[in-house]
C-alpha cells in the first residue's frame, strides 16, 4: 500500500498552492476526506461521537500523516484520538498577508492573503 496524506479540512487540495501540495505529496498520495459540517447546537457526546467515527474510518487508511483543522472541539477530539492510535497529525501554518483600501464611499476594505509555510505536527 503506498503512504497516504489525508486531508481532513474544509479546503480541497485541489486548491492549495504548489508549496502546500508538494509539502504534502513528499509525505503520502494526497486523499481529501471532507470535513463534517458541525451546527453550533452539537452536543459534546454527539461531537465525541462523530469524531470516533472518522478517527475509525481515517485510520482503516493507515495513513502516513493527516492535515486536521476546522471547528476547534471536533479537532481537538479528533486529534486526541488519532494520536492515540499513533498517527502522525499536522495542522497547516500560513503566514497571513493583510492589504487594506480605503473605499471611495469612506469604508474600509480588508482582502486577506495566505500564503502556506509549513506543516506542523500536534502533539
Amino acid at each position: 500500500m503506498d503512504a497516504v496524506f489525508i486531508n481532513h479540512t474544509n479546503h480541497c487540495s485541489e486548491y492549495w498552492s504548489e508549496e502546500e501540495r508538494h509539502a504534502a505529496a513528499a509525505l503520502g498520495r494526497i486523499v481529501d476526506m471532507a470535513f463534517p459540517d458541525i451546527p453550533p447546537s452539537a452536543s459534546e457526546a454527539e461531537i465525541e461521537q462523530l469524531a470516533e467515527a472518522m478517527a475509525q474510518q481515517i485510520a482503516a487508511q493507515e495513513p502516513a500523516a493527516v492535515l486536521c483543522q476546522g471547528e476547534y472541539t471536533y479537532t481537538y477530539a479528533l486529534v486526541t484520538k488519532l494520536l492515540a492510535r499513533g498517527i502522525c497529525v499536522m495542522a497547516a501554518c500560513s503566514e497571513r498577508v493583510v492589504e487594506e483600501r480605503r473605499e471611495p464611499d469612506g469604508s474600509t476594505r480588508r482582502i486577506s492573503q495566505f500564503r502556506f509555510t509549513q506543516f506542523r505536527r500536534y502533539g
